[in-house]
């Protein structure tokens, strides 16, 4: 199979988008950081457990293009549409966050303790701050995106009503 020399290939295409969206105004950073960060997960898990709702935090990394898209086309529309408590955690950051047990912690010490690996990864979070669906991981497949998402949160949703 030959390539068009003049037609990048997927690698060159997402190393492309990256270093594109690392470069951004300052406004088009502030846009792409639609999802609030927690000050304490112990206390929106009550807000949102309060609800009917699973807690969802995304793990992100800056910069990431597929998280960009799982922000803002999918996650943020969740939380501003249906009421959804949809927080951010960035897997670099050392801003401090009060994880479940309200123990003061950095944003890259909870993606590292919940083992995460892979920006994006959506994790649902019901009593106790027990996850209660599949974790989703990555943002490959933009197409099954929206379904997978969907079959998460109903999965999350019976497990925190139940």
């Amino acid at each position: 199979m030959t390539s068009h020399p003049n037609r990048l290939g997927r690698r060159e295409l997402i190393l492309a988008t990256a270093c594109l969206l690392t470069t951004l105004s300052p406004a088009a950073k502030a846009a792409n950081a639609a999802l609030p960060a927690p000050e304490s997960l112990a206390d929106e898990l009550a807000k949102a457990l309060k609800m009917g709702q699973p807690l969802v935090v995304m793990v992100s990394l800056e910069g990431c293009p597929f998280c960009h898209v799982a922000r803002n086309h999918y996650l943020d529309p969740l939380r501003r549409q249906e009421g959804v408590p949809v927080f951010q955690i960035d897997m670099r950051s050392t801003v401090a966050v009060r994880d479940f047990k309200r123990m003061a912690v950095t944003h890259d010490q909870l993606a590292r303790a919940w083992g995460v690996k892979v920006a994006p990864t959506v994790l649902f979070f019901g009593s106790g701050g027990k996850e209660v669906a599949g974790r989703l991981e990555g943002g490959y497949i933009p197409d099954f995106y929206g379904a997978y998402l969907d079959q998460r949160m109903q999965q999350a949703r019976a497990a925190v009503k139940s």
